[in-house]
């Protein structure tokens, strides 16, 4: 480890002098790497690749990795298929090798230290490229082939974009298998920077270090509400939603903090009777009419049947919200990743009928 925090790795390039080997020690920083920092994850992954004699070194990181996401010794040597005594043995050598102890025996299993955090987050990144590198050299004049991860905020317009994106993807790529996780946004965000998700549609567009996001639509907020507790109208103030027990997602949760803000700015007290983050329970609790929820046009459009609900327009103020694609800033994708972006975008450019009100970013 380098007495400014970072991690280093140097590169033996067989039958180069030691100034030349020198020249060529990279450094994974502790913080969100730069260009230039991408270039050298990249040169490693190429260098895992190519330099036999120091597979081992590759191993070790994945045995790392393991140990610090199963949390155990005993448990991961059982998933890798190696003896226990031995596995302790590459994670004292890892240890040497960075001179920082990496994680911390306690009763209950292992757990990392500060280093081996930073560590673990930087593996994570080295791995997926020498994966994506290995991907590419043996998809090379060959169709794509591999696992792309893509999550999905539940509720979206993106969400109902998931069959049209399989099909689409198979017939483009049948090699390619994608992966869904739908889940809301800081998890999915969370996951993207970990490099542990290639992508993910969410509403948000905040300058975040360490993500990229595309704006795709602005969609208006719209009230629903079942039948049972009113007549349907085209339009609803804020202050008239006030007046229903409304069914809201967390507060963590980007939707509710634009929510939370509009009746903050306007001064409305307002009535959250539960907090629901599954849609079939939302859809179950306002088909019983036992309250009122707020949505996005494209999640309120399609919970109104399921629901026994009308929708109307909130006003007096708008409350408008971006849905965006969501990648990482300084991890590269994979070309089978690539791909499925392309795609992706691709089907979320028209508006159908339906989304008429939904404009277009800009």
């Amino acid at each position: 480890m380098h007495p400014d925090g970072a991690f280093c790795f140097r590169l033996p390039v067989r039958g180069w002098g030691a100034a030349k080997r020198n020249a060529y020690t990279h450094r994974v920083y502790s913080s969100a790497p730069q260009p230039s920092d991408v270039a050298s994850i990249l040169l490693i992954s190429l260098y895992c690749l190519i330099n036999r004699d120091d597979l081992m070194n590759l191993r070790r990181l994945k045995y790392f990795v393991k140990i610090v996401d199963i949390g155990s010794l005993t448990q991961a040597a059982d998933v890798l298929h190696i003896a226990q005594p031995a596995l302790s043995q590459q994670l004292a050598t890892l240890e040497g090798e960075v001179k920082q102890q990496l994680v911390i025996r306690t009763q209950r299993g292992v757990i990392p230290t500060d280093a081996g955090k930073i560590l673990y987050a930087h593996a994570q990144a080295i791995l997926r490229q020498c994966d994506h590198a290995q991907s590419a050299i043996d998809g090379a004049g060959k169709a794509l082939t591999g696992h792309v991860s893509v999550g999905l905020a539940p509720g979206t317009a993106a969400q109902q974009l998931a069959l049209p994106l399989m099909e689409e993807v198979q017939r483009q790529h049948p090699g390619i298998i994608l992966y869904f996780n739908e889940n809301f946004g800081t998890t999915l965000s969370e996951l993207i920077m970990n490099g542990r998700m290639d992508m993910a549609v969410i509403y948000d567009n905040r300058q975040i270090h360490g993500l990229r996001f595309i704006s795709l639509m602005k969609e208006d907020l719209f009230f629903v509400c079942p039948h049972a507790l009113g007549s349907p109208v085209s339009s609803v103030s804020l202050t008239e939603v006030a007046g229903f027990n409304l069914f809201l997602p967390r507060i963590y949760n980007i939707m509710r903090k634009v929510i939370d803000d509009a009746f903050i700015r306007q001064g409305i007290p307002y009535r959250v009777s539960c907090e629901i983050e599954s849609q079939t329970t939302l859809n179950g609790a306002l088909a019983a009419g036992l309250g009122c929820t707020i949505m996005p046009e494209s999640a309120a459009r399609a919970m109104l049947e399921p629901a026994g609900a009308w929708m109307a327009k909130i006003i007096n103020p708008e409350i408008r919200t971006s849905l965006s694609f969501c990648m990482s800033d300084h991890l590269p994708l994979s070309q089978p990743a690539e791909a499925v972006k392309d795609i992706l975008l691709a089907l979320m450019a028209p508006r159908s009928n339906d989304n008429t009100p939904l404009m277009l970013a800009g």
